[in-house]
């Protein structure tokens, strides 16, 4: 499964109901799913069925989604007669006529000119139509939108993956350097003995003792080991793809934990270096994590 970037945008325009509606939506990174939907009071009935759509495509990040509806092409309006009170003027009006002997002189343009004889009303949505309606503009969105994220995260992998090479590398120095120290350690305590004791039998049995103490106070071979595993186990989830982000989270934490052992381990400022190196790398996986979803 491929991975998905935290951030994306997507959008889509369309008919629904005889309404022109434009649908937008972009996110940025969170730890958890968080939506918020931006759109007419009218159409609020239908905001289950915006999130419901985000929801089956998204797991995590904030999510933003405005709905834009423009009626004025719309044939939504009715124009109502209010045949009662039409009648009551008509009448009234032939009664003064009459009373006063003039012409009624009326029309029908005349009478609908009276108050409230004619009323414009919205006609009502069909909410559970406009709700599909919308919900498939959504998945318009959702596809443009999942089409960003996938670009964003086959390069997010590819980063990942160079980083965790550059870190199997190091930590292969790591190895073949450790040992080197102990040797180290072993010649400096010699050539200290030799000019304390000047030329006096030196205690092979001690000397081997102190060396041993001191490699195992150095000793990363459990940190290195650890490492390796956690390599794996990130290149298993960039494997299986979105979601893991917040798994991928907590494993990189691991990764920090072991590095810094090996810091407060080594002995040997080339291996010192290399550790500099090492959390460095480390840092920038973190940093890419944090757009994974």
């Amino acid at each position: 499964m491929p991975i998905k970037s935290m951030t994306g945008y997507g959008g889509a325009k369309g008919v629904v109901e005889g309404l022109n509606v434009s649908v937008e939506l972009k996110s940025v990174n969170n730890k958890f799913l968080d939506v918020s939907a931006r759109m007419p009071r009218g159409f609020l009935f239908a905001e289950d069925a915006v999130r419901s759509a985000v929801g089956r495509h998204i797991s995590r990040g904030k999510v933003d989604v405005f709905l834009t509806v423009d009626a004025s092409q719309a044939e939504d309006t009715v124009v109502r007669v209010n045949e009662p009170l039409a009648r009551a003027y008509v009448e009234a009006v032939r009664s003064i006529a009459a009373a006063h002997d003039l012409s009624p002189d009326l029309t029908a343009l005349s009478v609908a000119r009276f108050p409230d004889v004619l009323s414009v009303e919205k006609a009502e949505a069909d909410q559970e139509k406009v709700a599909e309606g919308l919900a498939a503009l959504m998945e318009q969105a959702l596809e443009e939108y999942d089409a960003m994220r996938l670009r964003e995260g086959e390069k997010l992998r590819q980063d990942i993956e160079t980083r965790l090479a550059a870190i199997e590398s190091l930590v292969a120095v790591v190895e073949e350097r450790a040992p080197e120290t102990v040797e180290a350690y072993h010649q400096r305590l010699r050539q200290k003995l030799e000019a304390v004791l000047e030329g006096k039998d030196i205690d092979e049995a001690r000397i081997v003792t102190e060396c041993a103490i001191f490699a195992d106070h150095i000793a990363v071979d459990e940190e290195t080991v650890r490492l390796h595993s956690h390599l794996s186990q990130m290149r298993q989830m960039l494997q299986k793809g979105s979601p893991f982000g917040r798994k991928a989270d907590f494993l990189i934490q691991e990764f920090n934990r072991e590095a810094n052992t090996i810091g407060s381990k080594c002995q040997n400022a080339d291996i010192a270096r290399v550790v500099v190196d090492l959390k460095s790398e480390i840092e920038k996986i973190r940093e890419q994590i944090q757009n994974i979803e």
